[in-house]
């Protein structure tokens, strides 16, 4: 049995015709780079996360990038967020002169531990960004409690997490801004790259507008330097046909995750990790992710028996090469390490069948038997 990491022909079959329509209504327009299309999309997008503004950018990596910007970071300046998430996070920091602080994960949910947050503040930090890995909020009560006794902003990064709830919130709408990506392989994913800003406040909003056109306002005047990351109509238009059926497929994966569960219980594979969904919280499950041991040859195994699965991330930002200055060192954030080396993600997406994942738990299974599997 063939079973992909992810099946966007499946998704697109299915809602063929109102993405030709919108595609189409674009090209008669002639109206390619933001506009009417992405006003409407930003509006929905708005009310989606239940945000006052949403703003379109060029991709989830420049949101971050922009949000940072918006707040004034640059040179010298500190800013704290977890080891283990995908590299735009540290990046985004580093582009703008400042040093990236990495903290370690909780290992039940591979999200920023705030438990060890306040001993990474010093006199240089301005701002904290968590991460909604996997499509799971994290402990934001916590966090935000540390980050207003010491009036830092908060920038989410909810790449992988649109629609995702912390005690009935939406991601993006807790911090001072909130970061989405739109790349296709996202539970709202694009016809390429794309991005959204999330904020409540008026004046950061008008600046992420500036920031997104070369800071110019008006056109051709310019009081700051931005950068060129505007959202185009074809990526809106894609989008916003897609919003209106995020819901539906959000529930598939969560019913797909649900069966996951079921089943390695049932397959009884000793001390195989599956995720954890926290109380209260809306898990939309971007990735399903197991922790395992001999994880790469169980890869292996998988690739040969025809079934998609994928690493996020082999290597945590901490220990990545162009990181050394900082001076992290092996052993020094160990939750992130072992879950760079434990971590496997498998299909989630909502036209998964039943037949399939059976296939993928029984791969699974018989790689470890008699083995002890996943620790």
């Amino acid at each position: 049995m063939e079973v992909p990491l992810l099946d966007l022909r499946a998704q697109h079959q299915a809602i063929r015709g109102e993405v030709m329509a919108a595609v189409e209504r674009v090209f008669e327009s002639q109206q390619f780079v933001l506009g009417a299309e992405v006003e409407e999309f930003e509006r929905a997008a708005a009310a989606y996360c239940g945000s006052r503004h949403a703003i379109g950018c060029a991709s989830g990596s420049d949101a971050l990038l922009l949000a940072l910007m918006a707040l004034g970071i640059g040179a010298g300046d500190e800013v704290i967020t977890a080891a283990f998430t995908f590299f735009a996070t540290g990046s985004s920091i580093t582009r703008l002169g400042a040093r990236p602080v990495f903290v370690d994960i909780s290992p039940a949910d591979f999200n920023l531990d705030p438990g060890r947050l306040e001993r990474a503040i010093t006199p240089r930090t301005r701002a904290i960004i968590p991460v909604h890995l996997f499509g799971q909020c994290a402990e934001m009560d916590a966090i935000l409690e540390v980050a207003r006794r010491h009036r830092l902003p908060v920038v989410e990064d909810a790449a992988q997490a649109i629609g995702a709830e912390y005690h009935g919130r939406r991601a993006g709408t807790m911090g001072e801004v909130g970061c989405f990506s739109f790349f296709p392989s996202k539970n709202l994913g694009g016809a390429g790259d794309g991005g959204l800003l999330t904020t409540e406040d008026d004046g950061l909003a008008g600046r992420l507008r500036v920031l997104r056109v070369h800071g110019g306002q008006p056109k051709y005047h310019h009081r700051v330097v931005g950068i060129n990351s505007r959202l185009d109509a074809l990526q809106a238009a894609v989008l916003g046909v897609k919003l209106r059926h995020l819901d539906a497929w959000t529930e598939g994966r969560r019913r797909n995750a649900a069966r996951y569960d079921a089943l390695f219980a049932a397959a009884a594979i000793d001390g195989v990790v599956t995720p954890v969904a926290r109380p209260g919280l809306r898990h939309i499950y971007n990735q399903y992710t197991i922790r395992c041991a001999r994880r790469d040859e169980l890869l292996g195994r998988l690739t040969q028996a025809g079934v998609g699965a994928e690493i996020y991330y082999p290597v945590p930002l901490h220990l990545q090469e162009c990181f050394a200055d900082l001076g992290y060192r092996p052993g020094e954030l160990p939750a992130s390490e072992r879950a760079a080396g434990e971590s496997l993600s498998l299909p989630i997406y909502p036209e998964l069948t039943a037949e399939m994942q059976a296939y993928v738990v029984g791969q699974v299974k018989e790689f470890y038997a008699p083995s002890e599997g996943c620790r």
